[in-house]
């Protein structure tokens, strides 16, 4: 896997910071969740192909448990506002101290720096301050924020994410670490760049809704279905409008011209006719397999089940989804299991070394340690060649709750 070997500190925090984590991960990262204690929020859902421990960085011991995982880590990946690991004596300037070869990645909604810096926000926060929620809504109705994706999501931990990766490649040559400032606002910008780049060209000079790919156009957009289904629209080129048009069992040469804005409402109504005629199903039917652009908005339940989706595997059960890139050599492997709880591992294995010991106790603490845990199972595998390896390794779930463990 392309990030095998690497050792990622993640501190435990909202959407954003564990799903950069997870990316990591999913690319063969070792990442290591430090929760808080009595944490409000339960359990990570973005935690696959992680390991977990409880530490209390407020207090001296736990602080140092950090210290001692950062100084042997790649990446230390923190969601607070700045200031907030300073204060716990925990910010890049010790820690890199301890670890030049540390990459500290902070991943905050404003910024490490400016007025805002210090506030509370959440993603529709950020993607405001970005200039793109301006942009996003229907004609003559208040913008509204897609779901909390662009900018926790897209704009926030996925752009830390390759911050993250290109760091890592810059100490392939300078063999020094650095710190990273990802700002989810400032992530959500540049991911809109397209949007900016193409102000003048009259791609967006009517207001928001009316514009050719904001829901304007009547071939870029969605309509409902006879069965209360919907069907996605996006035949922008010329060939792939007029297959559009053949599938609606329409003449384009009584239609007005394509890219005449005045007469798009007026089409969208006769569109929107049309589909609401014929089931998904049946629209299914008549555009799969077509360059007309017109697929189904699949819903949660259907996209599992939809058949190119099934020959790509691009989903591994109901809730886990497949990398969004498929590298050709380093395959990935995907890491879903059953929850892997130490405590009854260790009670149930710990015992004096002998001829053919188990390994669950040291792989606990190896786990807890954030050290790579394949090479030392492959050194046990060498030294105790009859040994049971444990029947599961350590899941996202695992909690250590115990800081005796980690006194030395």
């Amino acid at each position: 896997m392309a990030l095998r070997g690497i050792t990622v500190v993640e501190l435990a925090g909202l959407a954003p910071v564990p799903f950069c984590g997870m990316v990591l991960a999913d690319f063969g990262a070792q990442v290591v969740r430090v929760d808080r204690p009595a944490a409000r929020s339960g359990p990570s859902r973005l935690a696959r192909g992680k390991r977990s421990l409880v530490v209390d960085l407020k207090q001296p011991r736990g602080a140092a448990v950090l210290r001692r995982l950062c100084a042997r880590a790649d990446v230390m990946l923190e969601p607070f506002r700045p200031g907030v690991m300073e204060k716990l004596q925990l910010g890049p300037e010790i820690l890199q101290k301890e670890n030049p070869r540390l990459i500290y990645a902070r991943l905050s909604g404003f910024g490490q720096s400016g007025r805002f810096s210090k506030m509370a926000g959440h993603d529709i926060n950020y993607l405001a301050l970005s200039g793109v929620l301006s942009r996003i809504g229907r004609s003559g109705e208040n913008p509204y924020a897609p779901l909390n994706l662009l900018a926790d999501f897209g704009g926030g931990g996925l752009m830390c994410a390759m911050g993250i990766i290109m760091a890592l490649f810059e100490r392939t040559r300078s063999g020094k670490g650095q710190v990273i400032d990802a700002s989810m606002v400032e992530g959500t910008a540049y991911l809109s760049s397209f949007m900016w780049k193409t102000q003048e060209t009259g791609l967006w000079e009517q207001p928001r809704g009316q514009n050719m790919l904001d829901g304007g156009a009547p071939f870029y957009t969605t309509y409902r279905t006879a069965d209360g289904g919907f069907m996605a629209v996006g035949a922008i080129e010329p060939q792939f409008y007029e297959l559009l048009i053949k599938g609606l069992g329409l003449k384009s040469d009584e239609l007005p011209n394509q890219l005449s804005m005045k007469d798009w409402p007026e089409m969208k109504k006769k569109f929107a006719d049309i589909f609401a005629k014929k089931t998904k199903a049946e629209w299914c039917q008549i555009f799969d397999g077509t360059d007309a652009c017109v697929t189904p908005v699949l819903t949660f339940e259907e996209v599992t089940h939809h058949g190119h989706n099934k020959d790509r595997g691009s989903f591994i059960t109901d809730t886990e989804q497949r990398v969004w890139e498929v590298l050709s050599v380093t395959f990935w492997v995907p890491l879903t299991g059953p929850t892997w709880n130490w405590e009854d591992c260790w009670a149930r294995n710990s015992r004096s070394c002998s001829s053919s010991p188990r390994w669950c106790s040291l792989c606990v603490l190896l786990s807890i340690c954030a050290v790579s845990l394949k090479p030392h199972l492959e050194m046990l595998q060498r030294t105790f060649p009859h040994s049971k390896p444990p029947r599961t390794l350590p899941c996202h779930q695992t909690k250590c709750t115990s800081m005796g463990l980690l006194r030395k």
